[in-house]
């Protein structure tokens, strides 16, 4: 029995895991290797083994670094079943059409770049006196040719779409000979998951038990459930350690934070603007200032939401109530509607979108993407990176290496489409309202297994940059556990 670690292994993104035993290999989850161009040409590098030979996908929840890389393996081989929670399911559906349109737009992109070069090249060769074969060795390509083409396009995310089969939280499925899952609630997002997977690795053989957090949510989490504590504890366990080293502020100051911030603006006509991931993190947003506004704790400032897809994503969560925590439950039986904002505009088309900078002031602006890496969320940094009236204010993780990343860390000039540009807006953070558990609850989470009669042999760190594995590390053998940090692509063998 082998399990390699093809992703999510000393950083944070592109997780893959696969489960290799004498009858069956099953993968969990299929994600993009996302953030620094090192980070991203992983995702070229093919698969380090044959598609079709799976028998099972087991995908933890429908982030992009989770499951953005199920096309490609669809259309490399892959017929099997990938097994997930219903909402899982349907937001993976939105996330992976929207990824393939994404790619066939970047590889457009990359082409243009290219002409565009050669034209320039072509240009300086004839100023210069040099034949088209001398322009070609003064400029060689910088490009692969297969670096031009997407990795995958809408089709074959619709073909991707045919082989995903929901379950519900609890329920124990064989997903391949000898390899029983079971689904708890991370509490990260709406359907995301732990997995439980008992693996027999050879018939008759007792099964070894092997959790998979996925990423862990927060406990007190608005909308949906805490994270599940396995109690019956666990042979091996893998888990995620994204905020490493790190400790959020409680969440009744994460709310304070996001009201003094909605004040600030509202007392200077002022434009707050909200990089936010389209899943998840938008619908808790919208959440907290429906909230706080029916409390009385901030004015009544016009919301625009800018992202087709969280607009989408937030309909997937209204379809799922019974995923909602006791909280949120109530306030529906109530006949409230906490995850809208009154008057929020839903802008749908781009023209909506660039019409928003000539709106009256104040005004918020949630958008995506929640790193500034792209989307819609771009062009409004681009009007408002040197207004002093103008706050970014940052609700989620930066990825090493992004834009978020660099103002978030005080930069005072940032390149925007190429130009250097001053910022001049103001720039804030909120750690309290990140999806991911920090340091001291994943610590709790863990906590659990170290207490149950059934102690793990080994705990996995992954999704992590390596400064935050190793500092979970240090209070992984605090509990008496043995904790590995794994290498890209390593393959350990479980006992």
């Amino acid at each position: 029995m082998k399990l390699a670690f093809l992703g999510a292994a000393t950083t944070v993104t592109g997780s893959q895991f696969l489960l290799t035993t004498a009858r069956a290999r099953v993968l969990v989850d299929c994600g993009m290797f996302q953030g620094l161009p090192s980070e991203s040409e992983r995702n070229r590098l093919g698969f380090a083994f044959e598609p079709a030979a799976l028998d099972a996908v087991l995908l933890t929840h429908a982030h992009l670094d989770h499951c953005g890389l199920l096309p490609l393996l669809v259309k490399e081989g892959f017929r099997g079943t990938i097994h997930a929670t219903h909402p899982t399911v349907e937001l993976a559906r939105l996330v992976l059409l929207d990824s393939g349109k994404l790619q066939v737009e970047q590889a457009k992109d990359r082409v243009e770049w290219i002409e565009r070069r050669a034209r320039r090249a072509e240009r300086e060769a004839r100023e210069r006196g040099l034949d088209h074969e001398a322009a070609i060795r003064a400029h060689p390509p910088e490009v692969e040719t297969e670096e031009l083409e997407p990795l995958y396009d809408v089709a074959d995310a619709e073909r991707t779409l045919e082989h995903f089969r929901g379950l519900g939280y609890g329920r124990t499925v064989e997903v391949a000979p000898g390899v029983r899952a079971t689904f708890h609630d991370a509490g990260h997002i709406l359907g995301s998951a732990i997995i439980t997977v008992d693996v027999a690795d050879a018939e008759g053989d007792p099964p070894t038990r092997i959790v998979f957090s996925g990423d862990l949510g927060r406990p007190d989490t608005p909308i949906i459930h805490d994270p599940t504590a396995i109690l019956e504890g666990a042979d091996y366990v893998l888990v995620e350690s994204t905020y490493g080293g790190r400790e959020h502020e409680p969440g009744d100051e994460a709310i304070r934070l996001l009201a003094e911030a909605v004040g600030t603006i509202a007392g200077h006509s002022g434009v707050l603007l909200i990089p936010s991931f389209a899943i998840g993190r938008t619908q808790e947003v919208v959440w907290v200032l429906d909230r706080l506004l029916e409390a009385g704790r901030i004015p009544h400032v016009p919301l625009y939401l800018d992202s087709p897809m969280a607009s989408r994503a937030s309909d997937v969560y209204r379809a799922f109530p019974g995923y909602y925590d006791e909280e949120t439950r109530r306030l529906l039986e109530a006949g409230e509607t906490p995850l809208d904002y009154p008057g929020a505009v839903v802008t749908r088309t781009a023209d909506e979108s660039k019409a928003i900078k000539s709106r009256p002031r104040p005004m918020m602006i949630v958008s995506s993407n929640g790193m500034l890496t792209g989307g819609r969320i771009v062009h409004h940094l681009r009007d408002l990176i040197d207004d002093p009236a103008a706050m970014i204010l940052f609700v989620g993780y930066q990825g090493e290496g992004t834009l978020g990343a660099h103002l978030q860390a005080g930069a005072r000039t940032v390149r925007i489409d190429g130009v250097e540009r001053a910022v001049r807006c103001e720039v804030r953070s909120i750690s309290g309202f990140s999806a991911h558990a920090d340091e001291s609850e994943l610590v709790d989470w863990l906590r659990h297994f170290a207490a149950a009669a059934r102690r793990p042999r080994r705990v996995f760190l992954v999704h992590g940059d390596p400064d935050a594995e190793i500092a979970l590390e240090r209070r992984v053998r605090g509990l008496g556990l043995e904790p590995h940090r794994p290498a890209f692509r390593e393959e350990v063998e479980l006992a």
